[in-house]
């Protein structure tokens, strides 16, 4: 079964010279009045182009069938035009965009038909990151907390890990370039390992995605797009560089971009520094510095029948972890003890499109190398983690209203120990699921519903002598589950949209929880796994309001969420070599909560913008205790205001932001509680048009009071140690 997969992902579909279709015409706004610079994109491809000054554009070699072409700029809404092509078809197209009111429509390519959020049955969010890192995120987790329902479990400013809705670690899968990250995310102390440049942005699925994604993935799914390719026949180059006035971080970005007819290539590098991060008293936390180096290849091949998408990510980085008695020795190179991390992302997407159907496969290849230091000379940890995975599925010809996809998906794994200690032993680990899901249109009504089959294999070799730190039992276990997810969106009004989902999802025991025998130094205690665990099983029910009028928003999302099985690790009361014991063990839990938030886009001052959002989650155990790890209640509020100061200064911009943390007192048997917060953010930017070059410019501050404060979800907490103080942020990017 192996080798058939190989063979259907990666030999490359076979690419014939069919005859050049295409597609122009004209696009102007409602005066009749050319646009130019509007981004023309297929739904779900890599071809892009862009209209000229005359607002005229042309696509060549586009896929056959039917497609569904996007044109977006700023200040307009977005559109969606949908037409059907063949071989030598030459079509022309007339475009009007309308002036944006104040919500955009945003193109989904985690959902599960690519279609926009408008229809999508599912809930998802989507973040630009760019505009995030402009509003003075530090790191690609700090950018994710900005959402409603997405916190971040924090190691100081270097680690994060993404909470969404109190489930994380192996219960929140991400996806990068189209395939599964695996990157030993079971740590608390273990962060994405993703750098934010080169990431055009991110998809959030709160809840379970079992159904497309398989195992891990029961609380939801990040989903990062990567940077897009330059349009056709456009060459694109661009210098970007942000200073930290807190960290005195450097982070650099170069990026070069080229687009000619059937070929599009790109190739970005990124690094990043920071020192110590200072408290609001003066005070720097000892070798909470790093340094990150990373490295973005792609290349992509289009005909009107085939599209194939090459990409390449190396990320190294190296940080150090927060000690007592420390030596403040260097300024930047971080101390021991420390990380050393190095993640390489391979991942090849092929489509092909045959004349009412499509054939889609990726193929992707991760390696993850991380290391603990002690010293120079004392490796504690060092784990090598080599992930295979494919995913290929087939979107059968539309049957009146109804679509289906059906596909196979899995991954091979193997973790292997190389250090003086070992936290987890060498395994390997075989998945392989199967799935179908439809999509059903009925008058204002959209159905969709699916199923899914999933085994995972794992095998687990024996090492040390059974009974000391460090050793492993031989285990050879067997994880299957069926899941299934019914939703339903209707359009009660123009302006009111309901949706309702149900969903089951489900998470294999990891390694970590399985087999774990010795001292977690990330962690400061000694974790014992539990061969006997079983499948996590959970249900969800999400209900999801939208009113959406000319000049106001509101959503109100709701869930409840029942988890069979819920794996936690709690201390026995005992120690060993001075360190507590903790196990792993399981009962059935339950998360409940939501978000709800307005968007307020006033007619007579239709430059400003104010939002406001209130999230909530309470998790419980079934004898009653708090789930550990959730994040405190918040109400977010924004201010923003967007104008065009001159020809050539635009897109400027103004935004103060309120953020208040409420107190958390529900909390886990090993946690204490955490005081309320509120934290002030503010900037200016603008862009800075100079003939055929663009410069942006942003000056933002956050935590602007210096106040000081600890997140709950820190885990530097525990130490005493505060947040991060005022931080001041200037940007520079250069556009060519």
């Amino acid at each position: 079964m192996k080798k058939y997969i190989f063979l259907i992902i990666l030999m490359g579909f076979t690419s014939l010279g069919f005859a050049q279709n295409a597609i122009s015409g004209t696009i102007k706004n409602q005066n009749n009045e050319p646009i130019s610079n509007v981004e023309i994109s297929i739904l779900d491809g890599v071809i892009q182009s862009k209209s000229n000054e005359k607002g005229e554009f042309q696509i060549t070699n586009l896929p056959i069938g039917k497609l569904t072409l996007i044109f977006k700029k700023a200040k307009f809404e977005i559109k969606s035009q949908q037409i059907s092509i063949g071989n030598q078809d030459q079509i022309k197209l007339d475009i009007v965009l309308e002036k944006e009111d104040h919500h955009i429509d945003e193109i989904l390519i985690s959902s599960v038909f690519n279609t926009t959020q408008n229809e999508n049955v599912v809930k998802i969010d989507h973040i630009n990151l760019k505009q995030i890192q402009n509003m003075g995120a530090l790191n690609l987790s700090d950018a994710l907390a900005t959402n409603p329902g997405v916190n971040v479990v924090s190691t100081g400013i270097s680690i994060g890990k993404p909470v969404i809705r109190g489930l994380s670690g192996n219960r929140v899968l991400t996806y990068a370039q189209g395939i599964r990250l695996e990157n030993q995310q079971f740590g608390e102390e273990h962060g994405l390992g993703l750098n934010a440049n080169g990431q055009e942005s991110v998809e959030i699925i709160k809840g379970p995605a079992s159904l497309l994604y398989g195992s891990d993935a029961m609380g939801g799914v990040l989903y990062f797009n990567p940077e897009k390719y330059a349009a056709t026949n456009k060459t694109e180059f661009s210098v970007n560089q942000v200073v930290n006035s807190n960290t005195q971080g450097i982070n650099s970005s170069v990026t070069f971009k080229n687009s000619v007819d059937k070929f599009k290539f790109l190739v970005q590098n990124n690094y990043s520094s920071h020192a110590d991060y200072k408290l609001p008293n003066g005070e720097s936390v000892v070798n909470t510095r790093f340094i990150e180096k990373d490295f973005k290849l792609g290349t992509s091949y289009v005909t009107s029948r085939y599209v194939a998408d090459l990409r390449y990510n190396y990320n190294d980085l190296n940080l150090g972890l927060p000690e007592e008695d420390l030596e403040n020795s260097t300024f930047r190179t971080p101390l021991f003890p420390s990380q050393k991390i190095e993640n390489h992302l391979l991942s090849f997407n092929q489509k092909l499109y045959f004349k009412n159907s499509k054939l889609e496969a990726v193929a992707g290849y991760v390696f993850n190398d991380r290391k603990e230091l002690e010293s120079q000379d004392e490796t504690a940890l060092f784990m090598k983690l080599k992930t295979f995975n494919y995913n290929v599925k087939y979107y059968l010809p539309d049957f009146g209203s109804l679509k289906t996809i059906v596909g196979f998906q899995g991954m091979n794994q193997e973790n292997r120990n190389f250090g003086e200690e070992r936290l987890i032993p060498n395994a390997k680990i075989a998945d392989i699921g199967f799935f179908g899901t439809s999509q059903y249109a009925f008058q204002k009504n959209l159905l969709q519903f699916g199923v899914r089959y999933d085994f995972r294999k794992v095998n687990i070799e024996e090492f040390g002598e059974i009974g000391e730190e460090g050793a492993f039992q031989k285990l050879d276990k067997n994880f299957k589950s069926i899941n299934a997810s019914l939703g339903l969106k209707t359009d009660v009004t123009d302006k009111i949209t309901s949706r309702i989902n149900f969903a089951s999802g489900f998470r294999a025991p990891n390694l970590s929880e399985l087999s774990s025998n010795g001292v977690h130094e990330g962690s400061n205690r000694y974790e014992i796994g539990n061969s006997n665990l079983k499948n996590e099983q959970n249900f969800q029910i999400d209900l999801n309001v939208d009113y959406n009028a000319e000049h106001f928003d509101f959503f109100a999302n709701g869930f409840y969420n029942h988890i069979n099985n819920y794996i936690f690790i709690a201390p026995n009361g005992t120690m060993i070599d001075d360190n507590f014991v903790y196990d792993y063990l399981q009962n059935d839990a339950v998360l409940y909560g939501g978000e709800t938030g307005i968007h307020l886009h006033l007619h007579e001052i239709d430059w400003l913008h104010m939002s406001s959002s209130y999230e909530m989650v309470i998790g419980q155990l079934n004898t009653n205790s708090n789930l550990p790890l959730l994040p405190a209640n918040q109400w977010k509020n924004n201010f923003r205001a967007n104008f065009d100061v001159s020809k050539n200064i635009k897109n400027s911009f103004v935004f103060f932001q309120a953020n208040y943390t409420f107190n958390q007192n529900r909390i886990g048997n090993f946690e204490t509680k955490t005081n309320d917060y509120l934290l002030l953010s503010s900037g200016i930017g603008t862009d800075i048009q100079l003939k055929k070059a663009t410069f942006n410019l942003f000056l933002t501050a956050t935590n602007l009071l210096n106040k000081q404060y600890v997140a709950h979800l820190s885990r530097l907490k525990t130490d005493g140690i505060n947040n991060m103080g005022r931080n001041i942020v200037l940007g520079v990017n250069f556009n060519l």
